[in-house]
């Protein structure tokens, strides 16, 4: 997982909570915090900072996710060149998120293992898909979803339906309420 996730995911916490909580929740991993946004690091350790964060925090593992993920979303869209324009919608940016956003990933960073997307099916208000990810942080995704559509000014509903019991495979039903 590339060091920009790690760098937001240290200053969302910052902002949020405190510099004391962020500061606990890297001691009790015997973490420094020293990330470089193009280094790459085992996602397992981020998700050792949420389950401490949670414990710091009374907010579930899935909350913090869904939150860093909603966060992360415009940091991410400026951080890859050539995007603007390329979709004007929340479906129609999901739709190209393989075919644009992993592509570029994957030559920036041969190894990187992105999630994959299915798509069900697909109307002028309604979006099904299957997310896929060795990672099993579906929570981000919802979290994504939901910045794509603020980024994007959209009022939407989304349905979350685990496939596999470790989420590592989620049904996303997205309906436009517009």
């Amino acid at each position: 997982m590339k060091g920009i996730i790690f760098a937001e995911f240290l200053e969302l916490v910052e902002n949020t909570f405190g510099l004391d909580v962020c500061q606990k929740m890297l001691d009790e991993n015997k973490n420094d915090g020293a990330y470089t946004s193009v280094g790459t690091y085992d996602h397992k350790d981020l998700i050792k900072l949420i389950i401490s964060l949670s414990k710091l925090t009374g907010i579930s593992v899935e909350e913090l996710q869904r939150i860093y993920g909603q966060s992360v979303f415009n940091t991410l869209y400026n951080s890859l060149p050539g995007l603007e324009g390329k979709a004007d919608s929340t479906f129609s940016f999901i739709e190209s998120v393989e075919e644009y956003i992993h592509v570029e990933v994957k030559k920036l960073y041969p190894n990187a293992n992105p999630p994959s997307f299915d798509f069900i099916s697909t109307s002028k208000t309604q979006l099904i898909m299957d997310y896929q990810s060795a990672r099993c942080m579906s929570h981000v995704c919802l979290g994504l979803i939901q910045g794509c559509a603020e980024h994007f000014g959209e009022n939407i509903n989304i349905e979350m339906e685990p496939i596999t019991a470790d989420e590592s495979q989620v049904r996303f039903t997205i309906t436009c309420l517009e």
